[in-house]
């Protein structure tokens, strides 16, 4: 048995979610599919898939499988773009996402330095504060910001970015500052609207939710930064969103011994897609400095 062919056609047949599309995706038929999963299950001695007639669904076994599946096909896949790429001058279209923010302090000037040295190359940079579809809306990468909750898309993590509530020095010299999260209840706060009105902390070492009534609630980090600087309240960011106005002391850290667990900083895309050496190297290119800045605080 092909063990790496049968486990892509594995995969296949959990992504597509059925036995006969799993069949008209590798081109081959439904009974060539049917023996290469039973043939796989036989080979591990466990049952990966319960399947019905119309219904598949994955077993424990099937579940752990499937992420090793996942992984060891991407690892493969990778490592022969980065061999290709060594003899392959990029060329084409680059399209990428990232939130607002980030993307445009730090990833659009690596894009852009990595334009200038592969002028073959165009890129098409979207900046959204939501999660997008990688797949549906066709980018080559999309560069997240949080916990990975689609198993479709394959993360490679560069670092991570801590929660922090911050507050201009004038405000906190009028109220003082608040010693506990539970205090917030009755302080004015800024908050990010696509967030939430709940704060999330960590206290004696467990998760503690808070409830804020905020004065002002901003679709746009900038406008709430903005409000925070103008006194208006305590306002809840990533940590480099505020690095700037951390830096020239327009806004200061508050509550900092009750920050939650960073959240991850990756790069994500579809595992099914080949990465073409175009990708490979524009993630080669900027993995580096983006690590650099996020481990300096800069990020």
């Amino acid at each position: 048995m092909d063990k790496l062919k049968a486990m892509n056609t594995f995969v296949v047949i959990v992504e597509q979610g059925s036995l006969s599309a799993a069949a008209d995706k590798l081109d081959r038929s439904p009974a060539a599919v049917v023996r290469t999963l039973a043939s796989l299950e036989q080979h591990l001695g466990v049952r990966l898939l319960n399947r019905s007639t119309r219904h598949i669904a994955l077993t424990e076994e099937g579940t752990d499988y499937l992420q090793h599946c996942r992984r060891i096909l991407a690892d493969i896949q990778a490592t022969e773009f980065r061999l290709d790429s060594c003899r392959t001058e990029p060329a084409g279209k680059l399209s990428i996402t990232a939130p607002v923010m980030f993307g445009r302090l730090h990833l659009a000037p690596l894009l852009n330095q990595w334009l200038k040295h592969n002028p073959a190359m165009s890129a098409e940079l979207t900046l959204l504060d939501r999660v997008v579809d990688v797949i549906e809306e066709k980018f080559d990468l999309a560069l997240r910001i949080g916990h990975l909750a689609d198993s479709s898309l394959v993360a490679r993590t560069i670092g991570s970015t801590p929660y922090l509530l911050c507050a201009s020095p004038e405000f906190i010299a009028q109220r003082g500052m608040p010693s506990h999260p539970a205090e917030l209840a009755e302080w004015p706060t800024v908050c990010f609207a696509p967030a939430g009105e709940v704060w999330q902390f960590q206290v004696e070492g467990k998760l503690w939710e808070q409830r804020i009534h905020p004065v002002v609630s901003a679709n746009q980090i900038d406008a709430g930064l903005a409000a925070a600087r103008d006194g208006v309240g305590i306002c809840r960011v990533l940590g480099y969103q505020a690095q700037q106005d951390l830096e020239q002391g327009t806004l200061v850290p508050v509550l900092t011994e009750y920050e939650p667990p960073p959240l991850p900083v990756q790069f994500v895309f579809p595992h099914s897609r080949l990465l073409s050496p175009r990708v490979r190297q524009f993630l080669d290119a900027v993995i580096e400095p983006l690590q650099q800045r996020l481990q300096n605080g800069s990020c």
